[in-house]
């Protein structure tokens, strides 16, 4: 999505959970952004069993069973996803926002296995729900003509200057501005800065 003449610049930052997905958008020029929106973006249909852990319930079925379900799950994850993505975007535009870009964090690990072999131990069942609802992230904006790129928690933290003034722009606005939060924001400002 291009920025639209006579708006201000904003980019968004995520960090997925099982099921959900925080998000902080960041407004104004790179050198002193404001938090102009946070919000918590629902990914699951919280009345299907176990969608918040689509992995864990896979478990429990047979493969070719397990894999239609988790394409249910990741249909349902990406759409819910497209919608508030959607809808966040339209809110900072009301408020005279151009969203120019999105910034998923993600982890550091190494890639799946076949999917038999991850619902046969239980940290890579953890590890692929991670990146399950990541992608449901990043296709839900890309669905909404965002431009989506990733960092790892590990390359945000490394930038402590960054980091410290992520955590000064939640005194402004108040609670909750927990680590999610923290995160989200270097995220997007890495973005407004052009640096991701």
């Amino acid at each position: 999505m291009k920025p639209l003449e006579g708006k201000m610049r904003a980019a968004l930052g995520f960090r997925a959970h099982s099921g959900w997905a925080a998000l902080v958008a960041l407004g104004g020029a790179a050198p002193a952004p404001m938090v102009v929106q946070r919000s918590r973006i629902e990914l699951c249909n919280r009345g299907v069993h176990r969608q918040g852990q689509p992995y864990h319930a896979a478990t429990e079925m047979k493969l070719n069973d397990a894999r239609e379900f988790l394409d249910e799950c990741a249909r349902t994850a990406s759409a819910m996803a497209e919608h508030g993505v959607r809808q966040a975007v339209a809110e900072l535009s009301a408020k005279g926002y151009a969203v120019t870009g999105a910034c998923v964090l993600t982890a550091s690990g190494r890639p799946l296995p076949e999917l038999a072999k991850v619902l046969a131990a239980h940290p890579l069942i953890h590890t692929a729900e991670g990146e399950f609802f990541r992608n449901a992230v990043r296709q839900g904006c890309e669905a909404c003509g965002l431009t989506v790129t990733g960092k790892s928690k590990r390359e945000l933290k490394s930038l402590d200057e960054l980091q410290r003034r992520a955590a000064d722009l939640g005194k402004l606005i108040g609670p909750p501005w927990r680590q999610d939060e923290k995160l989200c924001a270097a995220a997007a400002w890495l973005l407004l800065a052009g640096d991701a």
